[in-house]
């Protein structure tokens, strides 16, 4: 059991060995408590509860606490009784999804309960970190389109240090950590360094982005494949010219900035100027938008409505089973009659 109150002002003792409640010390300190500890059953006197009004008993397998609850109920002071810290000296990459709270798997927000160190992602579910991480330390780390406030390599290296350590890292990353999210590269240097290392998938924007705009990547019929691609770079000739020619939806991340090379390299690879294009801005939050053209119509419409990062670019025959179909399908129509037979 966990208790989660606001004890500001309120004097908290929290026993158990140091590496198992170090946890719930960080809980309730951030919870505003004063917080007192007893690392050993030996050194325990009723006076030590003066005062007191939460006895965390941390289960750290020390037979020597057995008397304490009974102590507490003499004295009137509530005992709640916690499972140990996880183990430190080890990082976890986890995935965050699109960047919403309930989008988090529960093997999530396990990790982010039990960790002693998170660094975030920009795009990642961070602001009610205090909530999800309590009493954790929270480092952000995000790098936006031309500026990487810290960079890759010391980003790997603060999180090895830190496992070195005996703390239990989390990296959180918005997405999946293994869809552009350099987790593999994380993987490989915690192996290299010696310090376990697990991965928590997420769910990727590049599936849940559209699907928020009511865009299936994939639809009987209509669409029987999907392929990601980074626009974080324009494309080769042959790159663009495979993509043309695979056929189905194309989803492109980190795409606004390369958006005209990509759309002119599709069409001289041979897509129709009248395929169907949709970019998903901000999926997920308050200002969710979806612009759509066609693909010679995109870098104009993008512009006219300042399409900014993040967002999602969706090509494909799919785009026009979005939400408000009929009204797409009517707009789509008349932009194709615009560009004619290009």
């Amino acid at each position: 059991m966990q208790l989660n109150a606001d004890l500001t002002g309120q004097t908290v003792l929290v026993t158990g060995a140091p590496a198992a409640a170090r946890r719930a010390i960080r809980r309730y300190r951030a919870a505003g408590a004063t917080v007192h500890t007893l690392a050993s059953p030996a050194d325990f006197r009723s006076e030590l509860l003066d005062g007191v009004v939460v006895v965390a008993a941390i289960n750290d397998g020390d037979s020597g606490w057995l008397p304490l609850p009974e102590t507490c109920r003499r004295r009137g002071v509530l005992l709640v009784n916690e499972e140990a810290a996880a183990p430190g000296g080890r990082v976890t990459l986890v995935g965050g999804g699109p960047g919403t709270d309930d989008l988090l798997t529960v093997r999530a927000r396990q990790a982010l309960l039990e960790a002693d160190v998170v660094y975030f992602d920009r795009l990642a579910p961070h602001r009610n970190l205090t909530v999800l991480a309590p009493g954790a330390e929270l480092i952000d780390v995000g790098k936006q389109p031309g500026h990487h406030k810290v960079k890759q390599a010391d980003i790997e290296n603060l999180m090895i240090q830190s496992a070195l350590a005996g703390n239990n890292v989390v990296r959180l990353k918005g997405g999946d950590p293994f869809v552009f999210g350099r987790g593999g590269e994380e993987v490989i240097s915690c192996a290299k360094a010696g310090v376990p290392v697990s991965v928590i998938p997420g769910v990727t924007s590049a599936i849940s982005v559209p699907a928020a705009a009511g865009i299936p990547v994939t639809h009987r019929e209509v669409s029987h494949m999907f392929t990601v691609v980074s626009g974080h770079a324009p494309l080769t000739d042959d790159e663009h010219l495979h993509l043309a020619g695979l056929g189905g939806t194309v989803v492109v991340l980190m795409g606004v900035g390369t958006l005209p090379q990509f759309t002119a390299g599709l069409r001289r690879a041979g897509m129709r100027a009248d395929m169907p294009v949709a970019i998903v801005e901000r999926g997920y939050s308050d200002s969710q938008r979806t612009t759509v053209s066609t693909l010679t119509g995109i870098v104009t419409a993008a512009g006219a409505a300042r399409v900014k990062s993040p967002a999602i670019l969706v090509i494909g025959e799919v785009v026009k089973l979005a939400h408000g179909c009929k009204e797409t399908a009517g707009r789509l129509a008349r932009l194709a009659d615009s560009v004619g037979a290009q």
